[in-house]
């Protein structure tokens, strides 16, 4: 297998990756950056690096270790307690700094929603990383009165729904509300107006997810419908979980969900259910770059 071109040695000097996560291959999925050796810096300065990097997330690592990791995870917006792609790409780093000859590894990155098992195995030229997302929380059925203005915020109405499924909210660590739309109702869907997060929360989810079940095609953006996030691993259990539950997929398979094209970014999302009944998220790591920040982080 061939050695990462960055020695032990020079690991101390680098403070951040870049890394496309649900990717085929670089310049495609979902990019992230990823922090290393966080343990002081104060929230506001990852927000406000966060920000400076302008992808949809950042991830910040501390107490690296040669079993994981603890770890922040900041939108533009905001700090969460959970998502997806950051976490699938900090244990491609993890791979990639801790244990480079080694060909397959398991990750536990702590979060503030909790432990999270991560596997990651080295491909050619990049990493194919999955990670434990448990046990999927189904929430009841949002009722139409709530969820018109909801769907009016998006441009949408009853007509863009998919006929026979409902809109329910689905958390594997944050909940989103799935709505079934039509392959038309994918393709129009914005969000408008600045209430959207308050009309979500009164319905008991974060953010929201737009699936057209039959294609299993994805769509989400963050409440102020400033950014669509282009894969969202966080989202790809409670999809998965919705088709299961409505016996759109066979648990047997693995379930390939897709995401981005809206966006220009294509990207890869694969789903699977073990005996336990625990969802699996996976996708492929591709490194982009790495470097050192010109300033004394404070």
């Amino acid at each position: 297998m061939a050695q990462d071109p960055l020695t032990a040695a020079a690991m101390g000097s680098v403070s951040y990756f870049h890394v496309d996560v649900f990717a085929t291959r670089p310049m495609t999925g979902n990019g992230l950056t990823v922090f290393m050796g966080t343990a002081t810096w104060p929230a506001p300065l990852m927000q406000r690096i966060t920000q400076e990097m302008r992808q949809f997330e950042s991830i910040f690592l501390c107490e690296v270790s040669p079993t994981g990791a603890t770890a922040r995870v900041f939108t533009v917006e905001e700090e969460l307690p959970f998502a997806g792609h950051p976490l699938l790409g900090a244990a491609a780093v993890l791979h990639r700094t801790q244990a480079p000859t080694v060909s397959a590894c398991s990750w536990t990155v702590r979060v503030a929603h909790g432990p999270v098992v991560v596997n990651s195995r080295q491909r050619e030229g990049h990493y194919l990383c999955e990670m434990n997302q448990g046990l999927p929380l189904v929430g009841p059925r949002v009722a139409a009165p709530q969820l018109h203005p909801i769907l009016d915020r998006l441009g949408l109405s009853e007509a863009d729904l998919i006929d026979g499924l409902h809109a329910q909210v689905i958390s594997t660590g944050l909940p989103y509300l799935i709505v079934p739309v039509t392959a038309n109702g994918l393709s129009r869907a914005r969000i408008r107006g600045s209430d959207f997060e308050a009309l979500l929360g009164a319905a008991g989810a974060k953010f929201v997810l737009l699936l057209d079940a039959g294609a299993r095609e994805a769509r989400t953006w963050d409440n102020l419908g400033q950014v669509e996030d282009v894969a969202t691993g966080s989202a790809a259990g409670p999809a998965a979980a919705y088709l299961l539950q409505h016996r759109l997929a066979d648990a047997r398979l693995p379930i390939e969900i897709s995401q981005g094209r809206f966006a220009g970014r294509p990207s890869e999302l694969v789903v699977t259910r073990d005996a336990e009944g625990n969802l699996w998220v996976r996708g492929e790591v591709w490194p982009v770059a790495h470097g050192s920040l010109d300033f004394e982080p404070t």
